[in-house]
């Protein structure tokens, strides 16, 4: 009993980092629509917002493990989060220039940090505490992620979104300031917290246990020579790029249908609410009821479907299909990646840096969408794009997992 109280200071903490990551991380849909009105952007360039921040996952997913290898949990954790109050930092002068390109900068500057984030914080949440209830302590993380991207759109959209809009675009753009002044202080708190803190205690990793599928690992000698990891990653750029296309585009897209954006700006909260919902039904059912396997093929032909409904459907109705992408979406992360490293061995390591290239389906896909939706002239038409990617979430949980070798 006391070593299970134990873990709880410590996974308090975790928690609380995963919800400021979730905060940072779902306030970009928001600032789309808001840089995309103050600068006059159109879509593609509006979108080089995800491309900004989720691109840094790509460049810094190495080279950030390296640092976590030498930094150890804790003490990259802390440098993580000071990594991205530098970033928010960047936004005041930003708004001072109305310089679109420095406010990228700054949003570059955070995903370092987040990438640093995210390869200390997700392992540490799986060994601190039973192997067996890690995905259970995963799930839950992710709730507290997406609930404070709920409240994130709810305050930082009224406060760029709700009211009167500037004609002037410099004092539109001091609207940024106050509210990431903030987030820089509660970042550079959080990380003193986090270094001096006694109850995050250090973890160590586990060797990697020798099962008869990782001992296949000792006869080949490159990670990719096992598909079923290749087209992980494949499947989870897949995946990223689709979860953030109906959590991002959901706000323009609603203001494109004519919808105020006083009453837009709403719209990705009920994308990451159906997220949680998702999360929730996944930890009671799976896998008493339904295995993960099982549950990624149903969500995959979910959200083949209810893109389609968004695309022949109008007005909210079409807004609602959207948001309930991600329902069908939440599962599909935690059930994709033991899938992709199974039987990997002594190549996890390095496998799992390159699952976290993977996110960089976040920076690429939206930007195709935004540019297919300025070609076509059509933000609805624009979501055929995700059709394919469900398809190839739904052939990795199908076929591509089970593969073996080329």
């Amino acid at each position: 009993m006391s070593k299970k109280n134990n873990y709880l200071g410590p996974l308090f903490i975790i928690g609380v980092i995963f919800f400021v990551m979730g905060f940072i991380t779902w306030v970009n849909g928001t600032l789309i629509t808001f840089f995309k009105k103050a600068f006059s952007l159109d879509n593609t360039s509006s979108y080089l917002v995800t491309f900004a921040f989720f691109i840094s996952y790509t460049i810094m997913a190495i080279p950030c493990s390296y640092v976590v290898k030498k930094t150890g949990f804790k003490n990259g954790m802390s440098l993580a989060l000071l990594v991205m109050a530098a970033g928010t930092l960047i936004f005041i002068p930003a708004a001072e220039m109305a310089s679109y390109p420095v406010f990228l900068v700054g949003l570059f500057t955070i995903g370092i940090g987040l990438t640093v984030l995210q390869t200390a914080s997700n392992p540490y949440a799986t060994l601190l505490g039973p192997r067996e209830s890690a995905a259970q302590r995963i799930s839950v993380m992710g709730i507290a992620n997406k609930g404070a991207g709920i409240i994130s759109q709810i305050i930082i959209g009224k406060l760029l979104l709700a009211g009167a809009s500037s004609t002037d675009p410099k004092e539109e753009l001091d609207k940024v300031v106050v509210p990431y002044l903030i987030l820089t202080g509660v970042l550079v708190v959080l990380a003193v917290v986090i270094r001096l803190s006694k109850g995050l205690v250090e973890v160590s990793e586990e060797e990697e246990e020798t099962s008869a599928t990782g001992q296949l690992s000792t006869q080949k000698t490159s990670v990719f020579q096992y598909p079923n990891l290749v087209l992980g990653v494949l499947a989870l750029f897949c995946y990223v790029g689709v979860e953030v296309i109906a959590a991002d585009t959901i706000i323009n897209y609603g203001v494109s249908l004519g919808i105020p954006e006083n009453e837009a700006r709403v719209f990705g909260a009920y994308t990451l609410g159906g997220m949680m919902f998702g999360y929730v039904l996944g930890i009671v059912l799976i896998p008493k009821f339904v295995s993960q396997q099982a549950y990624m093929i149903f969500s995959s032909v979910l959200g083949f479907a209810v893109t389609v409904a968004a695309i022949f459907t109008t007005g909210f109705t079409s807004v609602m299909c959207i948001a309930v992408l991600g329902f069908a979406n939440a599962v599909i992360w935690p059930a994709l990646w033991p899938l992709a490293l199974s039987g990997l061995g002594k190549f996890t390591k390095i496998a799992s840096a390159l699952l976290v290239m993977g996110i960089s389906g976040g920076a690429v896909l939206p930007l195709v969408y935004g540019g297919i939706a300025d070609s076509i002239g059509s933000t609805q038409k624009a979501y055929w794009v995700m059709v394919p990617l469900y398809f190839f979430i739904l052939y990795f949980g199908l076929v591509g997992h089970k593969k073996k070798s080329w």
